[in-house]
């Protein structure tokens, strides 16, 4: 049997087939994704498969893109040999509310609760919602399973995830979420098995288009930088991250509406807002363009200055763990972010950080630092797929 991961955003839709092996989920057999999924977009599928990539056009003959990609996806898993028989599909949910902290297998009554939250995850939690639907019709007789990227940030106390507002406010759920926790609950146990100082005090940076950064003790998460929605905290693709909420005060006052709002924070601020280039760390990296630069510094500088709120409320510093499109592949953001932590008495081992391998966990760090530092390659349809094989096996019984 098999697992099949997905993750289904406005114009992808990435998967990932992980064998299942008595009661096991080994490493998946089958990756990829679909692109160009918007109207009038240029759909395309990507995967890998045998240690070959392949790439090819996406015949969009159905009324939309994306049932015409599930409609090739069953068409692939079918034509593979060596593909399992898929028992289960797990879907990454953005977020689960104060409702659903745990994986379950979805039900039209949990669909319309987690319909709730859209507004506050607009980029992600409507077209995760739509994937599942989509699914089911495709596979109906396979049980569609809803992984949660707040879980992980259940044991955040009630004092760090509290916002001072009136009660009456928070009553509503108005607190600190939390997100990305399915890669930090993957980030965290991959460090565990390669380090024993991973049982102490840690700081995951999970870091891409979305970027966020996340203190664990003891394994457990008890502070990170996104919050309500995944607008807080860091800089990242498009989103400005932590921002005064008087400026949008002040830009209602100056007329926005709440659309126009909802773009800014969105999708037009950022790496993207500022440099007025692209979201894209590389091609900023590859710009000569003054803007660019500035775009950079301002990352990095929030990744530190909020690294040093999360280290100040572990108490101290372990182990660092980098991740994400940006954590995995940019070495000279992983060396300037450790620079300006070097008063810890962190060190980069410098060719280890220029040569970290991009498919396994590698340590990057000196071998005289005080703190060891570490790049994971996330895998969060891994985590999806364990959950949906505890699922299976507890309905089984």
């Amino acid at each position: 049997m098999a697992i099949l991961s997905v993750n289904a955003g406005s114009s992808t839709l990435k998967f990932a087939v992980y064998p299942v092996e008595e009661g096991v989920v080994k490493p998946s057999i089958l990756v990829g994704n679909f692109e160009g999924l918007e109207p009038n977009g240029l759909p395309i599928l990507h995967y890998g498969y045998g240690g070959a990539s392949e790439t090819m056009p996406l015949v969009t003959s159905l009324a939309d893109p994306f049932s015409s990609a599930l409609e090739q996806l069953k068409e692939l898993i079918i034509s593979l040999p060596k593909i399992p028989k898929i028992n289960a599909i797990a879907h990454r949910i953005v977020h689960g509310g104060l409702l659903y902290a745990d994986s379950v297998i979805a039900t039209d009554a949990i669909l319309n609760d987690l319909s709730q939250l859209n507004s506050l995850a607009p980029l992600h939690q409507p077209h995760n919602l739509e994937g599942v639907r989509a699914f089911a019709k495709a596979f109906p007789d396979i049980p569609q399973v809803l992984c949660f990227d707040t879980a992980f940030h259940q044991t955040i106390s009630e004092t760090a995830s509290a916002f001072a507002l009136p009660k009456e406010i928070t009553d509503l759920g108005v607190k600190r979420y939390g997100f990305h926790g399915l890669s930090y609950q993957y980030i965290m146990g991959s460090l565990l098995d390669c380090s024993s100082r991973a049982k102490g005090r840690v700081l995951m940076a999970h870091l891409g288009n979305g970027a966020s950064l996340c203190a664990v003790k003891a394994g457990k998460s008890i502070a990170t930088t996104m919050g309500f929605s995944a607008l807080d905290g860091l800089m990242m693709g498009t989103r400005a991250g932590a921002l005064d909420a008087g400026v949008i005060l002040y830009l209602l006052e100056k007329g926005y509406s709440h659309d126009q709002l909802e773009r800014l924070l969105y999708k037009k601020s950022g790496l993207l807002g500022v440099s007025g280039i692209s979201a894209d760390m590389r091609k900023l990296r590859a710009s000569p363009e003054p803007s660019a630069k500035t775009a950079i510094e301002l990352f990095t500088y929030r990744v530190v200055r909020e690294a040093g709120a999360l280290i100040a409320c572990l108490e101290g510093l372990d182990v660092i763990g980098f991740s994400g499109g940006i954590g995995e592949h940019d070495a000279q953001l992983r060396q300037d972010m450790i620079e300006k932590l070097s008063w810890l008495g962190i060190r980069l081992d410098q060719e280890r950080n220029q040569n970290a391998s991009k498919d396994q966990i590698v340590r990057i760090s000196a071998d005289d630092s005080s703190v060891e530092v570490w790049v994971v390659p996330t895998d969060e349809g891994m985590v999806a797929a364990r959950d949906a094989q505890k699922l299976l096996e507890a309905g089984s019984h």
